[in-house]
């Protein structure tokens, strides 16, 4: 008997699309419709500040500062705000950016001496930390994430801010380690957020082992290079997936030219969530 080879999925077909898209800047947001009208809104924001360095190759912390004002979050994760190698000293100054922007960097137990861990910066204007603590990446080259639970006006938040490595097998084990960092059946709404240096989507996805636990994957916004963005390198992703009501790139001319990465901003929905699902609960035995 003969076979009949089956067609295979046209992978060019689903990917042209994608392309057009991001080719003519069209994708600047996402939108969640599972999320509406859920709790209180947050905004928090993502930004990889390349070292204080512009596009035009200045060094300017007064200039990224001005872009974190531009963003006018509750809550900020930096990453590349220390120097790498050497001493690892803060790049920004602390008085003059909670004097513009009413946001303070979170203390850590462990300092390297510069503003934060492997040079990521947990920034809030309010609420209380509970716990913190700083994981070290596998791989290739020194990477390292924040783990910070915070006590909101809104209810508990556990953020989780990293910068992962270059390469696509060390940012699949920094993927699995993130995961690990959380307990088995904690419901603590948890933010992952940073310069997860990933493109790609489904199962060549580097990050395709966070599913189902956090998402929406699919909302990759493009934010690199800052002057023409093409690729989704910095994600902001959440546990539950509808904690996330909306992602948009912060595309200004002045962080056009503050750094390689433009920031993300995202509007979460915190508290009454418990309500909220005890009411479709109930709802649903009626039924």
């Amino acid at each position: 008997m003969r076979r009949t080879k089956q067609p295979q999925p046209d992978k060019s077909r689903k990917l042209r699309p994608l392309l057009v898209s991001t080719l003519r800047q069209e994708r600047q947001t996402f939108v969640s419709e599972s999320c509406k009208g859920l709790g209180e809104a947050t905004t928090i924001a993502s930004y990889n500040v390349h070292k204080c360095v512009g596009v035009d190759g200045r060094f300017d912390p007064d200039r990224t500062i001005a872009v974190i004002r531009e963003l006018d979050a509750d809550l900020v994760a930096l990453q590349e705000a220390d120097q790498r190698f050497g001493e690892r000293a803060g790049l920004l100054d602390l008085h003059s950016l909670e004097r513009q922007t009413g946001l303070v960097p979170i203390s850590l137990p462990i300092s390297q001496g510069g503003h934060g861990w492997h040079g990521n910066v947990l920034l809030i204007r309010s609420g209380t930390v509970t716990a913190a603590h700083q994981l070290s990446l596998p791989g290739a080259e020194p990477r390292g994430a924040l783990v910070v639970e915070l006590d909101l006006d809104c209810g508990p938040l556990r953020i989780i801010a990293a910068h992962l490595g270059l390469l696509r097998r060390s940012r699949a084990l920094q993927a699995h380690t993130l995961l690990q960092a959380i307990e088995p059946g904690d419901d603590v709404p948890t933010l992952l957020m940073g310069d997860l240096n990933e493109w790609r989507l489904g199962k060549r996805s580097s990050l395709s082992g966070l599913e189902p636990h956090f998402g929406p994957l699919e909302a990759a916004i493009p934010s690199f290079p800052s002057r023409f963005p093409i690729w989704a390198l910095d994600r902001v992703l959440a546990k539950p997936h509808d904690l996330i009501s909306s992602i948009a790139v912060h595309n200004t001319p002045k962080a056009r030219m503050a750094s390689d990465h433009l920031p993300l901003k995202a509007v979460v929905r915190l508290g009454n969530r418990s309500d909220k699902q005890a009411g479709s609960d109930a709802l649903a035995a009626v039924a």
